[in-house]
């Protein structure tokens, strides 16, 4: 179906291997993150609960993280049509780091090299981490990994540094950054506040050795340790999708570069449907509109004449249209969120809502993973989740406090931990676990001394 000589073929199968084996490391390197508080408070045994960590892990790639009843729908309708439109939003903020549409434009040579590189860094890396026990985070591992070959590469090719995504990798950057922050003031609070209410009840007592706690506190910490688990998959899962998309982009860039699931000749319909609102927009002398959003709109309706031009073309698209017409739906999608947002004078609720319900229908084109990307993904961090635990266990478990864990101390690191993860994935942002798990453990400590 793809077409690949036997030599792209074999490089293709090596990069998707080294995908999973990515993945793989990042969930037994991340295993600690959910099971520590439960093996160390005897809530579970250590082999129960890496095997309950491993399904909803595995379970939270497959989701995105959705659990409302409006995204279970998107999920069901997804597997029906083999393609996910939702819930990659982590993914495809990844894969704008890079210039993927310069890389292709050098071959296919070059995108390997790129990947390849991002790979066995990341890889090797991890490895070395996880043998010394180190809670190292994968995903600063693995952005610092896509930045550092994106930046290779535009300087190779261009001399300079401008084709990497500063403004995306500032927005990453920024979320890395202050999600650790996030993580160790709320569990800090949260640790305050139960030491006010429960000041001298059993929550705040260190396990004995071999003993169980109560039935109740079991629930809670098990309950604990299930979100965290789940909210990892969902963000640390579409790291692994964004790196498999990217591959196929490259090996098989003119199947790849536009969601084969939708109707191209639907695309004219959405484009119409907001074509009066822009020109009413632009059409209007006012200084609610700045230069900038002006310029915005004219470019946008400009595009929008190119994207018509590719679409009558239908199958007799070349490889060179269809990505250009990728980064004109891309650009467009982009655009016209934007413009819902800055242009003060578009007061009609129903026309916020048409840009847009439009920007989303436009971006399903372009932004989507294939079920099998994502099922692939899924197996090989759940799998990863239930192997090579122990070292990083022992880290976080009994060498970061002077103590063992209380259960509450337990309980609120992995609470926050689960709600920082879930909101990040949410807003499309990667987040390290283990940086906003650790600096939690580093929180619940403090209070002690209070």
């Amino acid at each position: 179906m793809l077409g690949l000589s036997a030599t792209l073929a074999i490089l293709l199968v090596i990069c998707l291997v080294a995908v999973c084996i990515f993945e793989f490391i990042n969930g037994f390197h991340d295993t600690a993150n959910a099971v520590a508080t439960v093996i160390y408070t005897h809530s579970l045994r250590p082999v129960t609960a890496v095997v309950l960590s491993g399904t909803l892990n595995f379970l939270g790639v497959i989701t995105g993280g959705m659990l409302s009843y409006k995204g279970i729908q998107i999920l069901l309708h997804s597997f029906g049509e083999g393609v996910f439109t939702e819930g990659i939003g982590v993914a495809t903020s990844i894969i704008k780091l890079l210039p993927v549409d310069l890389m292709l434009s050098q071959g296919t040579g070059m995108c390997v090299s790129v990947i390849l590189a991002t790979l066995l860094t990341a890889i090797i890396w991890n490895l070395g981490t996880w043998y010394f026990g180190i809670p190292c985070s994968s995903s600063h591992t693995l952005i610092g990994s896509i930045i550092g070959a994106g930046i290779g590469f535009s300087l190779s090719v261009l001399n300079n540094m401008s084709q990497v995504n500063w403004s995306k990798a500032q927005e990453i950057f920024f979320s890395l950054l202050l999600s650790p922050a996030i993580g160790f003031c709320l569990t800090f609070l949260l640790v305050l506040l139960l030491r006010h209410f429960f000041r001298h009840t059993i929550i705040f007592l260190s396990p004995k050795d071999g003993t169980t706690p109560p039935f109740w506190v079991r629930v809670v910490l098990i309950t604990t340790c299930s979100l965290v688990s789940f909210f990892h998959g969902s963000n640390d899962g579409q790291k692994g999708v964004s790196l498999a998309l990217l591959v196929m982009i490259c090996f098989a860039p003119s199947y790849y570069a536009l969601n084969y699931n939708e109707n191209i000749n639907d695309i004219p319909v959405h484009i119409a449907k907001v074509q009066p609102i822009l020109q009413e927009i632009e059409t209007k002398n006012t200084t609610d509109i700045s230069p900038k959003d002006r310029g915005e709109i004219l470019a946008t309706q400009e595009a929008f004449e190119k994207i018509n031009k590719y679409v009558k073309k239908g199958d007799a698209m070349s490889e060179a249209d269809r990505f250009d017409l990728r980064k004109l739906l891309s650009s467009v999608a982009g655009s016209l969120e934007s413009i819902s947002k800055s242009i003060l004078m578009i007061d009609k609720k129903n026309e916020k809502e048409i840009l847009i319900s439009t920007s989303k229908s436009i971006k399903h084109y372009v932004e989507y993973a294939p079920f099998w990307i994502v099922l692939m993904i899924s197996v090989a961090l759940g799998i990863g989740t239930m192997i090579g635990w122990k070292r990083i266990v022992v880290t976080i478990g009994e060498r970061i406090g002077k103590d063992h864990l209380t259960y509450a101390q337990g309980a609120s690191a992995e609470i926050i931990t689960a709600l920082t993860i879930g909101v990040s994935t949410s807003l499309k942002l990667p987040v390290s676990t283990t940086h906003i798990l650790s600096s939690g453990w580093r929180a619940v400590w403090l209070p002690k001394a209070a």
